[in-house]
């Protein structure tokens, strides 16, 4: 009974490690991004769930108590709050956005070293050996799956995210008013 509960709460640290051994480096490389870019998207949720309502809130206060709000230099405060709000809302954008591409580029070459390995065995050889021929290719499919299957899940809370920092960033505008 034990063994299987360890057999239980330890498969994905062995699914993930047959895979590396699987499809090579690149495929721990891939994990690794991947890991990265779900550890920013769920800081970026804690974000806009926790940390921006009490921020927008302070920013809006303060927007609110002063007293005059319609000159030159209370439309540059207006604004520049405006801006530290979205400042903050869209911090650690670019590195998600590029997370995002780089899993399938690196499972690119994790499929051409696949590929080479395949050609390699193929010369030692002097034919095109299906059994040599299949520790290759399988390298190379898992490197492209792995890359694929990390840039896919990685697409939607990235487009997310940015589309809510605009939306958020509009209603902020809107709250301060004149």
């Amino acid at each position: 009974m034990p063994e299987a509960l360890w057999e239980k709460i330890f498969y994905p640290y062995l699914a993930v490690t047959d895979l590396v051994a699987g499809g090579g480096p690149f495929v721990f490389w891939i994990f690794a991004t991947g890991v990265v870019l779900w550890t920013l998207c769920l800081e970026r949720y804690w974000y806009f769930s926790r940390v921006l309502p009490g921020e927008a809130k302070r920013m809006l206060d303060e927007w609110h108590r002063r007293r005059e709000r319609t000159s030159w230099m209370a439309r540059n405060i207006r604004a520049a709050m405006i801006s530290r709000l979205n400042a903050g809302m869209t911090a650690n954008f670019p590195l998600l956005r590029v997370l995002v591409p780089l899993s399938p580029l690196l499972g690119l070459v994790g499929t051409v070293s696949g590929m080479l390995e395949v050609f390699d065995s193929m010369a030692l050889r002097g034919s095109a050996d299906a059994r040599s021929m299949a520790s290759g290719v399988s390298h190379a499919m898992l490197c492209t799956l792995t890359g694929l299957s990390v840039s896919i899940t990685g697409l939607y809370p990235v487009f997310y995210f940015q589309s809510r920092a605009k939306r958020e960033t509009e209603l902020l505008a809107d709250q301060f008013t004149v």
